[in-house]
């Protein structure tokens, strides 16, 4: 039987340490004062974006512990399947089962044993792949949502998205990644913070 491996996460591929130090929000970066053709135009290092944020980060080891735990799961239950399946096997071998009845019985569960092992590789597939695109629908609205405010004072034309070649030149002056970085880890708030927060307000109100 062909076990199911989850491929690796390319967005944990991407978690990489980074030792640069990161400029503060109140700085300009150097695309601001640049204008061409009267038209301001900056650009956002999305691979930076992904090993910096660290919403990013935090839901990329969410999604790898999904990943693993269901890939562990499936090595589990193939590992009984074939263990039945060897079973069975020996036993028809040496003329183990005491009529053909029961061989097609035990046959049976053993191939309602690998129906069941199919429908639980395609379940953990799909949910793997629905909180992947959750992921990647957070990630793009609070994106979005911080360029909006963050342009409010910028008065960009245009912030493009660079990822790998899709932008053959760029000169860095245009580079507003790592301030965009600072504003957005400012601004986030992670859960499990905002569940502590919760417990210490309602140990506050019992007092």
């Amino acid at each position: 039987m062909k076990k199911y491996i989850f491929p690796a996460l390319a967005i944990a591929a991407m978690m990489v340490s980074c030792n640069n130090a990161a400029p503060k929000m109140d700085e300009q970066p150097a695309a601001a004062d640049v204008q061409t053709t009267g038209m301001k135009i900056a650009y956002v290092e999305v691979d930076s974006l992904m090993t910096q944020y660290t919403f990013a980060k935090d839901y990329s080891v969410t999604l790898e512990k999904k990943s693993n735990n269901a890939r562990n799961t499936l090595t589990q239950k193939g590992n009984q399947l074939q263990a039945a399946v060897n079973n069975f096997q020996q036993k028809l071998n040496n003329n183990g089962f005491q009529s053909r009845e029961q061989a097609a019985s035990v046959q049976n569960a053993i191939q309602r044993q690998q129906n069941d092992l199919q429908t639980l590789q395609a379940r953990l597939e799909s949910e793997l792949a629905n909180e992947t695109a959750k992921f990647n629908e957070a990630l793009r609205d609070s994106l979005n949502n911080f360029l909006k405010a963050y342009n409010k004072d910028k008065k960009y034309d245009i912030i493009l998205s660079k990822a790998g070649d899709n932008i053959l030149f760029a000169d860095k002056k245009y580079d507003i990644t790592q301030d965009v970085i600072n504003g957005l880890n400012k601004r986030y708030k992670p859960a499990a913070k905002k569940d502590e927060k919760k417990a210490d307000e309602k140990k506050d109100d019992k007092k």
